[in-house]
């Protein structure tokens, strides 16, 4: 996050600035956030900048895509400067998938002065959610809220302000032209082979959809405003000002979609009344995609929601929750951790103590490793879920943790990079130090890579102190000395903890190295 210091009183709202860095466009929404989930927006801003096109399936960004990226993300900031907002910017499917997504990165923060947090699918898709509950008076019903981008398609089922199912597939306007329709051709092969794609990879999906069933349909983003806009065209009169809780129907799409297919070029897309013209190659994938979820997801009428990311980024950055029972996590991500623990943990209450015993290591350590509340927050996360692998398999489990952490769809509220870091802790609780030899580890920056081994360091210890499962030591004191750590262990009465001091001692390595001082225990 990026901070511009305000010099609004305490009593007014804040002024924030949300920056959604999307596969097709960059928004940035300015507003005043005041109390209960209310703002009041103060100005917009667009561009099309294409970030993910023509890039091979998204695997690469382009460089002519990261300069347009950093010359919109410098104006964003002038824009942010001028409202004296704190800016949050988050990146989506192009950076999230692009092999040099940390060139984008870099250069973001060097050159245009912004923080950008690369999240994660199922990240987006509760942020979107958010968003449209504040724009679509859905709150009391069952609703499936569908936002199509340039490189993926969210999915949420709620109710209320409950998440039911959040999903993210690779599928979106750009993804799709660039497969099917390059430079916005197209021909009745390629929308016959682009539908069958969609219901291929929407099939999994249409099972879980049915499974919690919905009320009423929701759609965001600039293919669903467009599409209804369109609809809305055709249907005479003078378009309305804002579309925002406007609806169509499956045959009106379908009517549409018919329309637009029958043009062979953008060219003969614009006679298209309300087309826009930078829309004009990327139209036909975006209205097949939204064609095909009406079919397979059964959809019979779409509401339209004008709010989607980036009013939830707004919101969600300003009603942070506070600390409460599950440490310093805030509830939307303690729940995430919790469902993986009730689903992969077999020993919750001793993954829980070394945890414990991590975070008064990591508070006693804390002068030397000078890393705060976040990287604190990460290394409980990473406790808790150290060994989920052994549900796959007790051989390498530590690898198999990595990956479950990495790919799970539970981990809400967690942005990719953190996602990432907590993974990697849980594969190095054991075995093999951190390695920059490991592509993933060294795809970190140094700052983070630092960060995963003094979290590891401390994970092994907190780990290795309750080794018996028993909870054998009950905690833990750090002193520090001038040239030592000395780690005193509180141990229940009459108890052994020759078993605990035995493999502590073995364990305390990559701690030691990665603080700069050898760490000596005292007799227990």
């Amino acid at each position: 996050m990026t901070v511009v210091p305000s010099t609004s009183s305490s009593s007014r709202p804040a002024v924030r600035a949300a920056i959604d860095i999307g596969t097709n466009s960059f928004h940035v929404v300015i507003a005043r956030v005041g109390p209960g989930a209310r703002f009041e927006v103060i100005t917009r801003e667009k561009e099309s900048v294409r970030l993910g096109h023509g890039s091979g399936d998204m695997t690469e960004l382009e460089p002519d895509a990261i300069d347009r990226g950093i010359a919109a993300l410098r104006r964003f900031r002038t824009l942010a400067e001028s409202h004296r907002a704190q800016i949050t910017a988050v990146a989506t499917s192009a950076v999230r998938e692009a092999a040099n997504r940390e060139v984008f990165l870099r250069r973001a923060r060097d050159e245009a002065g912004i923080d950008v947090q690369v999240i994660s699918g199922v990240e987006e898709a509760r942020l979107i959610h958010l968003g449209v509950l504040q724009a679509v008076p859905v709150f009391d019903r069952q609703h499936l809220v569908i936002d199509i981008g340039g490189g993926s398609t969210e999915f949420v089922i709620g109710k209320g302000d409950q998440v039911h199912l959040a999903r993210s597939v690779k599928l979106g306007a750009i993804r799709l032209t660039d497969r099917f329709f390059p430079g916005g051709i197209v021909d009745a092969d390629a929308v016959r082979d682009c539908r069958e794609y969609v219901r291929s990879y929407l099939t999994p999906l249409a099972r879980e959809v049915a499974d919690w069933g919905f009320e009423v349909a929701v759609g965001s983003s600039g293919t669903v405003g467009a599409l209804a806009g369109l609809i809305e065209h055709g249907r005479g009169g003078e378009p309305s000002r804002s579309l925002n809780n406007a609806s169509f129907t499956a045959a009106e799409l379908s009517g549409i979609v018919d329309l637009l297919t029958a043009a062979s070029t953008p060219q003969e897309r614009l006679t298209v009344p309300g087309l826009d013209d930078k829309r004009a190659d990327l139209i036909v994938a975006g209205a097949v995609l939204l064609e095909q979820l009406f079919a397979t997801l059964g959809i019979t009428a779409m509401t339209v929601s004008e709010y989607a990311l980036r009013e939830g980024v707004l919101l969600d950055a300003g009603t942070a929750a506070p600390a409460d029972a599950f440490h310093h996590l805030s509830d939307i991500r303690r729940d995430g951790v919790r469902r993986l623990v009730d689903l992969f943990e077999r020993e919750p209450a001793h993954v829980g103590h070394a945890t414990d015993l991590a975070l008064r290591l990591f508070d006693g350590t804390r002068p030397l490793h000078g890393l705060g509340t976040e990287a604190r927050d990460l290394l409980e996360a990473a406790g808790m879920l150290h060994n989920v692998g052994l549900f796959i398999s007790h051989s390498a489990h530590h690898k198999h943790s990595y990956y479950v952490i990495r790919n799970s769809d539970q981990l809400v509220g967690f942005t990719d990079r953190e996602i990432e870091i907590m993974a990697l802790v849980a594969r190095y609780h054991r075995k093999s130090d951190p390695n920059p030899k490991h592509a993933e580890l060294a795809a970190l920056s140094a700052d983070d890579q630092h960060v995963v081994r003094v979290l590891a360091g401390v994970l092994r210890m907190g780990i290795a102190l309750d080794r018996s499962h028993n909870g054998v030591v009950t905690d833990v004191r750090v002193a520090l000395a001038d040239h030592h750590i000395l780690v005193t262990a509180l141990v229940q009465p009459g108890a052994d903890a020759s078993l605990e001091r035995y493999v502590t001692e073995q364990r305390k390595v990559l701690l030691s190295e990665a603080l700069g001082r050898p760490i000596e225990l005292a007799s227990f």
